[in-house]
């Protein structure tokens, strides 16, 4: 026989919060675990590949948070194992308060010399992976009364020379995610978007490409695809770091009435601002188009 409505009340209001966070080998998401561990939370760390843990592990032994943090294998296209995570965690925990979806994966690449299998791959991982998360998730996040952030981008909001896939994705899920709030408000379940912009991490390095032989595959785009390349490696040299990026999220995770939309930097407030004030789209056209010439 399961808990009673009781007990499970009671397990509710004396058990530690818990948050799970997806991407968590690397970057933002490994960052946010480590914060939100300090910030007294059971952490419920996942990543695709759990032999990629070691960056985790070294900074929650340093930061002296190691068993506030809990390592778990999650594939976000992966429903089956969604499942199994989420039952495992509030088996174990007996609660999930916060979920922090951050999993994703960078495409870079112009559609026509994309295939539609490269676009749907993306749509997969940025946009379908936090569908089925979230809905796993929201039974659980009910019965507590939780928190739904999720890590999007300044590419949800401006879309960006070659990464049409990328910035399609997220424009993907802001609107979800814009959608659902007042949904999930009806239930006591506060949503967040966080976006960053340009942060020192391994998720632009994750994507492995050979520059030259991009370029050189590149064809009438070789020159727009090489002012692009020289551009963002310029914004990344002045980039957020992850623990700046994080921030914001771990302060959503307690913050009394948590807004719908987070910039993770003062650069990418004002970067989002043209577009949020851009009703015939002449402004965001204007500026990127400069990306490219």
């Amino acid at each position: 026989m399961g808990p009673s409505c009781s007990q499970a009340r009671k397990t509710l209001m004396t058990s530690p919060k818990t948050v799970l966070i997806t991407g968590t080998s690397s970057g933002i998401g490994l960052a946010a675990a480590i914060g939100s561990a300090r910030a007294g939370w059971t952490t419920i760390a996942t990543m695709r590949d759990t032999g990629k843990a070691d960056a985790l592990l070294k900074a929650a032994a340093e930061a002296g948070v190691a068993d506030r943090v809990q390592i778990k294998r999650l594939d976000v296209t992966d429903s089956a194992g969604i499942t199994t995570c989420l039952d495992e965690v509030v088996a174990e925990h007996g609660r999930l308060d916060a979920l922090v979806n951050n999993a994703g994966a960078a495409q870079v690449g112009t559609i026509e010399q994309s295939s539609v299998d490269d676009v749907r791959a993306a749509m997969e991982v940025n946009f379908f992976g936090v569908v089925a998360v979230t809905r796993a998730a929201l039974p659980h996040l009910r019965a507590s009364k939780g928190r739904l952030i999720t890590v999007t981008s300044v590419g949800g909001v401006v879309g960006q020379p070659f990464n049409e896939a990328y910035c399609a994705a997220k424009f993907a899920v802001e609107g979800f995610m814009q959608s659902l709030a007042p949904v999930a408000a009806t239930v006591d379940v506060d949503v967040t978007v966080v976006e960053p912009g340009a942060v020192a991490s391994e998720f632009v390095a994750n994507l492995n490409l050979d520059l030259p032989t991009l370029l050189a595959a590149a064809g009438p785009y070789s020159p727009a695809l090489e002012a692009y390349l020289t551009r963002t490696r310029q914004s990344f040299g002045n980039a957020q770091t992850a623990a700046e990026a994080a921030a914001p999220i771990v302060d959503t995770l307690t913050a009394a009435r948590p807004p719908f939309r987070i910039q993770t930097s003062q650069w990418a407030r004002d970067f989002v601002a043209a577009t949020l004030a851009d009703l015939d789209g002449s402004a965001v056209q204007s500026l990127t188009g400069t990306w490219v010439r």
